[in-house]
């Protein structure tokens, strides 16, 4: 494991606690959901559609891409995290998530897919999946994401290219 910065780092001490926290997007108090805004409304939007959607899934391609294949899930709901998800659709996670890992690991080049779910963005349930390219050691475990923010931005024909790979693969799979 190796951190992507140059020695020496220097220890500060953490601020003083927020309490209470502040809203977050799609909190009460907080900014409207804009993902829930995008799954409804994607289609006359500027932005790009999900690669792949399901009711209650759908996988979406990421932007300012450093590694090819980074691609988020979020739920069709809005749902803020696991304890939130219906039975149903936090049953079916599971199986979404290893298709969507075996979808990324058939670009080839990829030694493993690291899935991050972190809780202080939007109140919208999604998850990251992050590409571990093979040989990339200094990026195991919680480097991949510190590692993929600092590095260049990735050819978007490559990004591209990825993007279409996943999605054919997640339609194969229905």
């Amino acid at each position: 494991m190796t951190l992507p910065y140059a020695e020496p780092l220097i220890r500060r001490d953490p601020p003083p606690r927020v309490i209470p926290e502040p809203p977050r997007v799609g909190e009460p108090g907080g900014d409207p959901c804009g993902l829930c805004d995008w799954l409804a409304s994607f289609e006359e939007s500027e932005h790009r559609p999900p690669l792949w959607m399901d009711d209650n899934w759908a996988l979406c391609p990421a932007k300012d891409v450093t590694i090819p294949g980074v691609v988020w899930l979020a739920s069709r709901g809005h749902h803020d995290s696991f304890a939130d998800l219906p039975a149903a659709q936090a049953t079916s996670y599971g199986p979404v998530v290893a298709r969507i890992e075996r979808a990324i690991l058939g670009l080839g080049g990829i030694a493993r897919v690291h899935v991050y779910r972190w809780g202080d963005g939007s109140a919208h349930f999604h998850v990251w999946f992050y590409p571990r390219p093979l040989g990339m050691l200094e990026a195991r475990r919680e480097m991949l994401p510190l590692w993929a923010d600092l590095l260049p931005p990735a050819p978007e024909e490559d990004v591209a290219d990825a993007d279409r790979k996943i999605a054919a693969a997640m339609a194969a799979g229905d």
